[in-house]
């Protein structure tokens, strides 16, 4: 057995006694496709893993997600244990104590779907993405999410991290990952600085729009359903495309991210993240006229020392601009059953429909909120942006 495997199903084992079951079983899966154990080394800060979207440099902070107490043995659920018994030679036992005899009742299979992957091209280049399509996909029209990970980050990983997949699933609905070229940015960071990465038709948003809009043509996706989400650099991209493509993506989520034009270099790239400053100047990204207003929703932690804070502000300041009249204000207050406490805000326009949510995670720094540790940069204690970026985009068809 290789060490890739053996490592991966000590963390699994681990998983489990946490009760995280079907983390343990997409981990394993992750690994199988020759996935990577993410990297839990300890912090004396217990906070998660960080992620520095600078476009050259990427600065990590150590993983810390909870450790229990060691069990003699682990009680694994049937059907996890029979993917282990299918993958594990014989004679094999993966720690101290090895498997006990199984007493948790059966878990669904997490992704009973495929997750394919392709390649695109188009004038500005090309990239490699991940595709996932629900087992229940038979032709029929269904929505398209398209994921932008963080630095450093692959499909796979961002995939693991988020369960955008295993929500998909459950939601039947496509979820596309552009994978960033290393020779593009040696971070793997897409180039939201950039000013030839923020306009319509060049650079990296024709790349995403050009692969979004070949899914379209391949499968059968509801036109009226097609969003784009990202974390940090990939947030900040996904913000670019609701400026560069509002005709194109119904709503975007922004998970610690920046605005469209928050920097056009590299030194005010670092200066927007370090410290934000002004409110970014609003850019057409080249739309061709379009002013639509494009719904998001917005995550931050606001202990993110990686990308400051009043960037999510930032973020839902600028698509406000589009607004004819002030929006109405709600503001919720509530906490994550023995996780973060959160403050949502919910902004309307005039006809009282839910255009902007803003979340506020309270000491959450820079990772997904209530995303797998069978990921990289994740902080499972806090609301779980992926079902709530569910939630909110099939509430936001493109009108």
């Amino acid at each position: 057995m290789n060490k890739g495997l053996h490592a991966g199903m000590r963390e699994a084992s681990r998983l489990t006694r946490m009760g995280r079951l079907i983390d343990a079983t997409a981990l394993l899966q992750r690994v199988l496709q020759g996935g990577k154990v993410p990297d839990r080394t300890a912090s004396s800060a217990g906070v998660p893993p960080t992620i520095d979207l600078s476009p050259e440099a990427v600065e990590l902070t150590s993983a810390a997600h909870s450790r229990p107490e060691k069990a003699d043995r682990v009680q694994l659920p049937n059907a996890l244990r029979g993917f282990l018994d299918r993958i594990t030679p014989a004679g094999f036992e993966p720690g101290p104590g090895g498997l006990a005899e199984p007493t948790a009742p059966d878990i669904p299979e997490i992704e009973r779907g495929q997750f394919l992957a392709k390649s695109f091209s188009n004038h500005a280049g090309s990239r490699a993405y991940k595709l996932y399509v629900p087992s229940q996909y038979r032709g029929q029209p269904l929505p398209l999410i398209v994921m932008l990970h963080g630095c450093t980050q692959s499909p796979d990983d961002f995939a693991a991290g988020t369960r955008m997949n295993l929500r998909a699933e459950e939601y039947n609905c496509f979820v596309a990952y552009p994978e960033q070229a290393a020779s593009a940015n040696v971070s793997k960071c897409w180039n939201w600085f950039r000013p030839g990465d923020q306009i319509r038709g060049q650079g990296e948003p024709a790349l995403i729009a050009g692969l979004t809009r070949q899914i379209m043509s391949d499968y059968s996706v509801d036109e009226e359903r097609v969003y784009a989400a990202g974390l940090s650099a990939g947030g900040a991209a996904a913000a670019v495309l609701a400026a560069a493509y509002p005709d194109l993506y119904a709503a975007i989520g922004v998970h610690s991210g920046l605005a469209c034009g928050a920097a056009s270099d590299v030194a005010s790239a670092f200066a927007a993240m370090r410290q934000s400053g002004p409110m970014a100047r609003r850019r057409s990204g080249g739309n061709l006229g379009y002013s639509r207003i494009v719904p998001a929703i917005v995550f931050h932690g606001d202990q993110d020392t990686t990308v400051h804070p009043n960037n999510g502000d930032q973020v839902v300041a600028q698509l406000k601009e589009r607004l004819a009249t002030d929006a109405a204000v709600t503001i919720e207050h509530g906490r994550v059953p023995r996780g973060r406490a959160y403050t949502r805000t919910i902004h309307r326009d005039a006809a009282d429909r839910s255009i902007f949510e803003q979340w506020v995670i309270h000491g959450a720094g820079h990772a997904w909120s209530g995303g797998s540790p069978a990921g990289s940069y994740t902080d499972p204690q806090g609301p779980d942006a992926t079902q709530e970026m569910f939630r909110f985009f099939l509430e936001h068809p493109f009108t």
